[in-house]
């Protein structure tokens, strides 16, 4: 089992722990908007790391995107293999392909 998948392991049991002792906890009982809020911040903040250029940095940043990404999949129930499934399929097209697939199936 990858890091990834033993993460989402760990937030699906912290989610209904005590909110003082887990922030995961915590993440879910201030709900959806909150959710969203901490990843869009977290999003910023590994911007400002890849401009700054700090290496150290960015893979911390990184490291909290990622979480806060697998917490709004979770809080949505999108399983992260289903992601991981589009991301093989995707492989196995350019980017400039899919993009066109993409955008034909939203013209229909």
């Amino acid at each position: 089992m990858n890091i990834l998948n033993l993460l989402v392991k760990k937030i699906k049991n912290n989610k209904k722990k005590d909110t003082n002792r887990s922030y995961t906890a915590l993440l879910f009982f201030k709900g959806k908007k909150y959710i969203l809020n901490k990843f869009v911040e977290e999003v910023k903040e590994l911007i400002e790391a890849l401009k700054k250029n700090n290496k150290k940095n960015i893979i911390h940043e990184c490291a909290d995107t990622l979480f806060h990404l697998l917490v709004a999949l979770e809080q949505k129930k999108v399983n992260l293999n289903s992601v991981m499934k589009e991301l093989n399929r995707r492989r196995k097209i350019t980017g400039i392909e899919e993009k066109k697939r993409r955008k034909n199936v939203r013209q229909k």
